[in-house]
Parts: C-alpha cells; structure tokens; sequence
C-alpha cells in the first residue's frame, strides 16, 4: 500500500509538532500555567502514537532500500534467494505500516478519551439474567483494572442469589469511552443455570449502556447581549407592587 506525497508531508509536520510541544512542555513557564500544560500534554499524547507508527515506517522502508540494493549486486543464488524472502517480508510490513498510518490520522471521536457512566440492566431470563449481569460486572472491572481505570460504584441493586437487577458504575482514565463505547446494546447468554434442575438450557439477556461524561462547558456571556426589563404591577385602589 504505497503513501502519497500529500499525506507524507502531513506527517513530517506531525512529527515535527510532536517534537516542538515536547520542548514546550519543559519550558518553565508552560509548567506553572496548569491549563497551558495540560493542554500540551493532551497533544502531545494525541500525537505520540501516529509519531511512533510512523518511525516503525521509515525503518522499514529504509531496511527495503536497502535489501533491495543488497538483492541487485549479488550475484550467489542462495543469497539472492534469501534477500527475496527478506523484501517480500519487509513489503508486506509496509504495506501494514501504511494501512495502520492511514487510520491513525482519521478523525477522532470528540469523547473518545471521556470517562464513562456504565449501566448495566437484566433483561430476560429472570434470576439467570441478574446474575449474568454481575458477571459482566466482574468482566468490566478486571478489564478497566488491566487498563490501570478508576471503577467506581454509582447504584448496585442485587438481588438474593447474588445477582443484580441493576448496576450503575463510573469508570475513569485515559482513553475509556473510545475502548468501551461499542459494549452498548443487547448481551445474550445461552446455558444451562445453577437452579435449572433438568439441565435445560436458558437464555438470558442483559442491556449495557455506555454513557460519555458529560463535560464542564464554559460560556462567555457578553453584557450587551443581556436585557433586564423591569415591570409594575397594579392593584386596587391604587396600590402598587414594584
């Protein structure tokens, strides 16, 4: 998969980016300014790995070169045969490189790094679905743990077999929503449940939202968009309210 000009000269200037906000954020006066660092921060993060898919790319396309110079001066077989293997090899990495690059620059979701209220809610199958929820809990908690998240219980109602009608909970850290966002919907289990006793097997269905949180918005109002109208009110016998 070859990479055109056009989109090699984006990422020369991404790669550059990356390299300028990095010597920002070490400047002193970025440092002190919290907002200012954090900003920086969160660019330079965004930046990181389309910079490092990027430099696996130009490794391997100067090892091509260079096995491909290698392959045209030999002249013994069996290492001719040999750099062949290693420039089918090295093509094939490439053409990874470029598919991957190609992704990595198309537009991120706005809560891609939003932190998430999850919910989940049994469905049917009864008692069965309360506690194939729970499990789906336990799945979510190792998961966000694996993934260093912060998991935090909002609303639990379980029921007396241990399982749970409802579970609401918070998980926050770096990049949630963008990894949990496609959990939504409608889960189904098909097995056969503790208290089934003639070994019939059970559907069981539970609901899972994922929900971004929901951002703090700052609005500048101007003065002259403002308008106070004051009024009187009138009653009987000429008394008035103001």
């Amino acid at each position: 998969m070859k990479i055109s000009d056009g989109m090699l000269q984006k990422l020369d200037k991404i790669e550059a980016r990356y390299e300028e906000v990095g010597n920002l954020l070490s400047l002193p006066q970025n440092i002190s300014d919290q907002e200012k660092f954090k900003s920086l921060s969160k660019e330079h993060s965004d930046l990181a790995p389309i910079c490092e898919i990027y430099g696996v790319y130009k490794k391997h396309k100067q090892d091509f070169e260079d096995c491909e110079s290698m392959a045209a001066a030999e002249t013994d077989p069996d290492m001719k045969a040999l750099l062949k293997q290693e420039l089918d090899d090295l093509r094939e990495a490439l053409d990874k490189d470029a598919n991957d690059l190609k992704i990595s620059l198309l537009p991120k979701d706005p809560d891609e790094d939003s932190n998430v209220i999850m919910e989940i809610r049994a469905g049917a199958g009864g008692d069965e679905a309360a506690l194939f929820g729970t499990e789906l809990m336990k799945m979510y908690r190792h998961y966000a743990e694996n993934n260093r998240w912060k998991v935090e219980e909002v609303n639990m109602n379980y029921t007396e077999l241990g399982g749970a009608k409802e579970l609401v909970f918070m998980i926050t850290g770096k990049g949630v929503y963008g990894k949990l966002k496609f959990e939504s919907g409608v889960h189904r289990v098909q097995r056969v449940p503790e208290t089934e006793s003639q070994g019939r097997v059970h559907t069981s269905t539970v609901t899972v939202a994922v929900l971004p949180e929901a951002q703090n918005v700052e609005v500048n109002l101007n003065e002259n968009d403002i308008k106070v109208d004051t009024y009187r009110s009138g009653g009987a016998g000429g008394q008035h309210v103001n």
